[in-house]
């Protein structure tokens, strides 16, 4: 269940055991709450979805823009590495 107070909502998740162990390692090294570096690795998380999705959006314009067959090679590539990894 989720609490709004002041613009800030508290949302409670599990995570493994491992996991946890490595936001706790974090924090330390930050110097700051468990809470703290949870949200500053979630805000980090998001900015880089949001990059990498920007990215593939932008390959996949070109590559229904692209003329040349082996651009369309190429891209048809890239655009299957960024969906499927290597």
């Amino acid at each position: 269940m989720a609490v709004t107070t002041a613009g800030v909502e508290t949302i409670d998740i599990p995570v493994p055991a491992d996991m946890a162990a490595q936001i706790d390692s974090i924090a330390v090294a930050r110097n700051v709450s468990r809470d703290r570096a949870l949200a500053d690795l979630l805000r980090d998380a998001i900015a880089a979805y949001k990059d990498r999705r920007a990215a593939f959006l932008e390959l996949a314009g070109r590559f229904q823009q692209a003329t040349d067959p082996a651009e369309t090679d190429r891209l048809r590539r890239e655009l299957a590495q960024m969906t499927f990894g290597d």
